[in-house]
């Protein structure tokens, strides 16, 4: 039986449990059906230790639920940053890295075979060539180590100019601290203060998505592959089923919802030849595959699409058709004129139009008017009429109308 290790070695299977707890949470050991009860209780530790002050447990009949309780206004940094930096490392690395660095602080430049020296010499720490070298290549390619040619020898050296500046400007530490909380991969910027000793005593954010950061290193990928335009293989776990699906497609945008926070990768699948969004938080893996030689034109096509998107959907009712919504508003003027300015702020690109005294129609064309219901609904008791093209929408608006009738006891008009 192996020993417990807060430390891990696969981040993928860690953002899943830090998600279930975060996102969806409120779950007693046994609702875990996935997982071995054994697995569940390492991860729970693991987050205890890593989140504890962040972690609630309400006891229930039947055992204890474990969430996480996160109040984005009062932080000073996004707690779930600390998830990134609980990766293992073997005696030799973690022995390695201090040494080399501590003996590159004086400013010199040395080859692999004289960092070995010093390292018997200076630290009675006996290691080959070949591990040295490739721990300082290593290094070097992240950015800790420089790596320059003196004649024929490649040596390695340690440049704390960038931090120096850093850690002496108090503009440049109070931007880092704006951006470890506002922006993506802002766990890089907590890095940095996090090095040079500085907290955030400046910035709060009211809308913060702290879960956003367990998405970065897919995000990174994507974007890489959308630099280089190429495609990309996805596997992605259903939020709602569990089950497990695959798609190749090409990476175009980002979709970021200002209501819920939740990110979309928009694409073009080849097969079906149709652009469609799978959100982020449901993607595992991202394989880049070979460069797509269309992908200038696939932008052009979606951005003529963009104006007929309502949220993230292009399906609609399966069909290749737009779905025509026609809503008819009552407004006593000219005391309501902000609904007017509602309807023409967050109309999306509909068209509105005075047909008479305190009665305006709106109009619109888009993919999936499915989408609209939620903001439809905000002006119940003000709408005259609805159609759409799509019978069911106009179906479900009104049966969710008489169903609210019934429940509030209230004669249907």
């Amino acid at each position: 039986m192996s020993d417990f290790q807060e430390l891990i070695k696969s981040f993928p299977k860690t953002r899943e449990y830090v998600r279930d707890f975060f996102v969806y949470g409120f779950k007693t050991r046994d609702e875990f059906r996935e997982k071995s009860p054994r697995t569940y209780d390492n991860e729970r530790r693991r987050l205890e230790s890593w989140l504890g002050y962040y972690v609630r447990k309400d006891h229930v009949s039947n055992g204890a639920n474990i969430s996480l309780a996160i109040d984005s206004n009062l932080l000073d940094t996004n707690p779930l940053f600390q998830v990134w930096k609980t990766k293992s490392f073997t005696d030799n690395d973690i022995v390695l890295h201090f040494l080399i660095l501590d003996l590159l602080q004086g400013g010199g430049a040395l080859t692999a075979e004289e960092i070995t020296e010093h390292l018997l010499t200076g630290y009675e720490a006996l290691f080959d060539v070949q591990t040295v070298r490739r721990k300082c290549n290593a290094y070097a390619k992240e950015g800790l180590l420089q790596k320059t040619k003196a004649g024929k020898s490649v040596v390695f050296s340690l440049d704390h100019a960038l931090s120096d500046w850093i850690g002496s400007n108090d503009s440049m530490l109070d931007a880092l601290s704006f951006y470890q909380m506002a922006e993506c991969f802002g766990v890089v910027g907590n890095y940095l203060t996090d090095q040079l000793n500085h907290r955030n005593e400046s910035f709060r954010v009211k809308h913060s998505f702290c879960v956003h950061t367990l998405e970065e290193e897919i995000l990174m990928s994507l974007l890489d592959a959308m630099n280089r335009k190429t495609n990309v293989h996805l596997e992605m776990k259903s939020s709602k089923n569990g089950m497990t699906n695959t798609a190749d497609c090409t990476p175009l945008q980002i979709f970021t919802s200002t209501r819920s926070g939740r990110r979309f990768l928009c694409s073009y699948i080849p097969a079906s030849k149709r652009f469609t969004c799978h959100r982020l938080d449901t993607v595992r893996t991202v394989t880049p595959l070979e460069p797509s030689p269309e992908y200038d034109e696939l932008l052009s096509m979606l951005d003529r699409n963009r104006k007929h998107l309502w949220g993230v959907s292009f399906q609609g009712n399966g069909s290749r058709h737009l779905d025509r919504l026609v809503m008819k508003i009552q407004v006593l003027e000219p005391s309501e004129q902000y609904i007017v300015n509602r309807l023409m702020q967050e109309g999306r690109g509909g068209t509105l139009t005075r047909i008479e005294q305190n009665v305006y129609q709106y109009e619109i064309e888009v993919f999936d008017a499915n989408e609209m219901l939620p903001w439809i609904r905000t002006f119940t008791g003000r709408i005259l009429s609805l159609e759409c093209s799509d019978k069911l929408v106009e179906q479900r608006f009104y049966q969710d109308l008489q169903a609210m009738y019934r429940m509030y006891e209230i004669d249907e008009v």
